[in-house]
C-alpha cells in the first residue's frame, strides 16, 4: 500500500489534519447538545464577574504570552504556539475541571460558552496584532472558527431546545466520536512530532508554558469574586486555554511544526498544572469553616424559646 516510510509518514499527517477538525466540530456539537438555554443565562446575569472575566481571558491573558515571549528568548514557533494559545480561551473542558474543583458548575457551563464565543469574535483582531507576519484580514481566521465551533454548537444548543429526546440519543454518538477523534488526533500529533518535543529540551518551551498557565489561573482566581465556587472555576477557566481553537489556526496558517509542537507541550503542562490546582480548591471547599452563630444570635434563639414557653403558660387554664 505504502512505497517507502515517507509515504506513511505523509498519510498519518494528512490523518492529523483530518481528525483535529472532526475533534472539534464533534466536541463543539456534544457541548450543544448538553447545554440547555436557561443553564447559560443564569449564571451569565452576573454583569461584573462576566466582565471580568472577559477582562482576564481577552486582556491579561493575552498580555501574559505577549510578555513572556518578550522577556524570554523562545524560537520564533514556539512563542507563536504561546500566543496563539493566549488569544484562544473557552476550553470545552471546562465544566469537568470545575466539577473536579468543587466550583460552580452552572457558571462553568456559561462561561465555557461566553468565552467560546467572544474567541472566534476576537482571535481575527488579536491575533495579527500578536503575531507579526499573520494575516490582518479577519476572515481567513474567522472561517474554520465558525466552521469548526460557532456552527456546531449553535446547532448542537438548537436540537437540545428543540427536542430533548432527539439531543440525548444524539449526544453519546457525537461524544464517542470526539473521544475516538481525539485520542487520534493526540496520538498522531504526538507520533509525527515526538522529536521535536524532545528537542524542546533545554529550549524553555515547557517553562514558559507551566508560567505562563499559573499566571493566568492565579489572575482568573483573584478577579473571580467573593464566592470560592465562582473564583475556582474563573481560575481554572482563565487558566485552561482553548487548545481546539488554536489547532484549528496553527494547522491551517502555519507550516512549521514547531508551533503544533508548543501547543502539545503547554496542554500536557497545564493540564497538570490544573488537576493539581483543582484538587486544591476542592480541598478548601471541604475544608472551608461554617461560620458560628453571633452571640446576639444565641440571645435572640434563647429570648424566643422564653417567649414561646410564656405563651404557653398563659394558654394553660
Amino acid at each position: 500500500m505504502f512505497a517507502n516510510g515517507e509515504d506513511v509518514s505523509e498519510f498519518l499527517e494528512i490523518v492529523a489534519k483530518v481528525a483535529v477538525p472532526v475533534f472539534v466540530v464533534t466536541c463543539m456539537m456534544t457541548a450543544g447538545l448538553s447545554l440547555a438555554l436557561r443553564d447559560i443565562v443564569a449564571p451569565l446575569r452576573r454583569v461584573r464577574l462576566v466582565l471580568l472575566a472577559l477582562v482576564a481571558n481577552f486582556v491579561v491573558a493575552p498580555a501574559v504570552a505577549y510578555a513572556l515571549t518578550e522577556a524570554i528568548p523562545l524560537e520564533r514557533s514556539y512563542a507563536v504556539g504561546l500566543l496563539l494559545l493566549g488569544g484562544a480561551a473557552g476550553a470545552p473542558f471546562l465544566p469537568k475541571l470545575a466539577q473536579l474543583a468543587k466550583g460552580d458548575i452552572a457558571f462553568s457551563v456559561g462561561l465555557m460558552l461566553l468565552l467560546t464565543v467572544a474567541s472566534v469574535i476576537s482571535m481575527p483582531i488579536i491575533l495579527p496584532l500578536l503575531i507579526p507576519g499573520l494575516s490582518a484580514d479577519p476572515w481567513p481566521i474567522l472561517r474554520p472558527l465558525l466552521v469548526t465551533m460557532l456552527l456546531p454548537l449553535a446547532a448542537g444548543m438548537t436540537m437540545k431546545n428543540r427536542s430533548e429526546w432527539w439531543s440525548s440519543r444524539l449526544r453519546p454518538v457525537f461524544g464517542m466520536i470526539s473521544n475516538v477523534s481525539m485520542i487520534l488526533a493526540v496520538l498522531l500529533l504526538f507520533g509525527l512530532n515526538f522529536g521535536a518535543m524532545i528537542g524542546t529540551f533545554g529550549s524553555g518551551a515547557a517553562a514558559v508554558a507551566i508560567v505562563f498557565v499559573a499566571l493566568t489561573l492565579a489572575v482568573g482566581y483573584a478577579l473571580g469574586g467573593p464566592a470560592p465556587g465562582t473564583r475556582s472555576v474563573l481560575g481554572l477557566g482563565t487558566g485552561q486555554r482553548n487548545i481546539a481553537a488554536a489547532l484549528v489556526i496553527a494547522t491551517q496558517k502555519f507550516t512549521d511544526p514547531g508551533v503544533v509542537v508548543m501547543l502539545l507541550i503547554s496542554t500536557f503542562a497545564g493540564l497538570v498544572v490544573l488537576v493539581f490546582a483543582a484538587r486544591r480548591f476542592a480541598r478548601s471547599s471541604r475544608t472551608t469553616p461554617v461560620p458560628a452563630p453571633s452571640d446576639s444570635g444565641t440571645r435572640d434563639l434563647v429570648r424566643m424559646r422564653s417567649d414561646l414557653g410564656s405563651v404557653r403558660l398563659q394558654r394553660r387554664p
